[in-house]
C-alpha cells in the first residue's frame, strides 16, 4: 500500500512529519553516524544566541521518574560560529533545517533570526521563548501574552523565513499565549517545552541540579503535552508541532491525532539514538495497519 507521510507547515512541504526537539540532538551530526539523518523530515538544532553562553552551572542533568531533568542553560558558541561550524554539513543532506534562536532581550532574537536569513540552507526558525533553564529571557517571554506578541512582531519584521514559536506548558492558559503567537504572525508552533521541576539528594540534603531547578521532559510529561497540543489546536488554525515525551510511533499518532500536523522527537534520542527512525517507521506502520493512505487524515482526528 502506496502511503503519504508529507505535510505542510508554515508554506514548506516535510516530506514526513518527524523532527527532533532542539537541544537533544546537536546540530544533527553528532547524530549522523548512529541513524539514517537523511530519512528525517527536518532537523531541528540546538539553541544558538547572538555570542557564546556559558550555560549553567553542574551538575546540570538529573534523572527522573519516567524522565530526566536538565539544565543546560543553553550553553551554545554563539551565532558566528554557528554559522562557521554547522551549515555545511546543513547543505550536505535531506531534511529541512530548522534553527532554534534564543535570546536575552527582543533584540538578540531579532540579531540572530536577521544573521541566519543571509545564510543559504536554513528554511524555518524556531523562537525559543519558552526555556525554563536561562535567568533572563526565556520563559519570561513565553508566559506572558503581550511579551510573546512583542517579540514574535519584531523578528517577524527581520525576516522572511517561516517562523515556529515554542512555547511553555508553565502557563495558566496556553490557549492565550498561542493565539498571541498567531496573532503575531508565527506560521507554526512547537509545543511543549518541558515543565519546570526539581529533585533533591536526600543524602546530600542539597538539590540535584546546579541551577536548583530545571526542565523535566520523558514520557512521564506525555499526558500534560497532549493536553496543551489539543487545546492550542482548538484555538488556532496555524500547523503545531507536538513533542513531549514521544517515544515511539504510538506516541506520535495520538499526538497527531490531538492536532499536531508534525512531532518532534526529544529525550528518547538520549536512550536510544535511532529512536526518530522508529518513531517515524512506528507511524508507517500504523497507517498501514489501519489502511490510512494519506497522513493528513489523522491530524486532529479526536479534536
Amino acid at each position: 500500500m502506496s502511503i503519504n507521510l508529507s505535510v505542510n507547515i508554515g508554506g514548506l512541504t516535510w516530506k514526513n512529519p518527524v523532527t527532533v526537539a532542539s537541544g537533544t540532538f546537536g546540530s544533527g551530526k553528532e547524530y549522523a553516524q548512529y541513524m539514517d539523518i537523511n530519512r528525517l523530515g527536518a532537523v531541528t538544532t540546538k539553541g544558538v544566541a547572538p555570542i557564546p553562553w556559558a550555560g549553567n552551572r553542574t551538575p546540570r542533568v538529573a534523572e527522573s521518574y519516567g524522565g530526566m531533568l536538565n539544565s543546560i542553560g543553553l550553553q551554545n558558541p554563539g551565532v558566528e560560529q554557528f554559522i562557521a561550524n554547522d551549515m555545511a554539513f546543513f547543505r550536505d543532506i535531506d531534511p529541512l533545517i530548522i534553527v532554534n534562536v534564543c535570546g536575552h532581550k527582543i533584540e538578540d532574537y531579532c540579531l540572530v533570526a536577521r544573521r541566519l536569513s543571509e545564510e543559504e540552507g536554513i528554511d524555518m526558525l524556531e523562537l525559543n521563548i519558552s526555556c525554563p533553564n536561562v535567568s533572563e529571557g526565556g520563559v519570561q517571554f513565553g508566559t506572558d501574552w503581550k511579551l510573546t506578541e512583542k517579540v514574535v512582531k519584531e523578528v517577524r519584521k527581520v525576516t522572511k523565513l517561516p517562523l515556529i514559536v515554542k512555547l511553555t506548558p508553565n502557563v495558566t492558559s496556553i490557549e492565550v499565549i498561542a493565539k498571541a503567537a498567531e496573532g503575531a504572525g508565527a506560521d507554526a508552533l512547537s509545543m511543549i517545552n518541558t515543565l519546570f521541576g526539581m529533585r533533591i539528594d536526600i543524602n546530600r540534603r542539597k538539590p540535584m541540579l546546579g541551577n536548583i531547578f530545571g526542565g523535566v521532559s520523558g514520557p512521564a510529561i506525555k499526558p500534560v503535552a497532549l493536553r496543551c497540543v489539543y487545546q492550542a489546536a482548538r484555538c488556532t488554525k496555524i500547523p503545531i508541532i507536538g513533542m513531549g515525551g514521544i517515544m515511539d510511533g504510538n506516541d506520535a499518532i495520538e499526538f497527531m491525532m490531538a492536532g499536531a500536523s508534525a512531532v518532534a522527537v526529544g529525550t528518547a534520542n538520549f536512550a536510544n539514538p535511532s529512536a526518530t527512525i522508529d518513531v517515524l517507521d512506528g507511524i508507517a506502520g500504523f497507517m498501514e495497519k489501519n489502511s490510512i493512505t494519506d497522513i493528513n487524515d489523522i491530524i486532529g482526528a479526536a479534536l
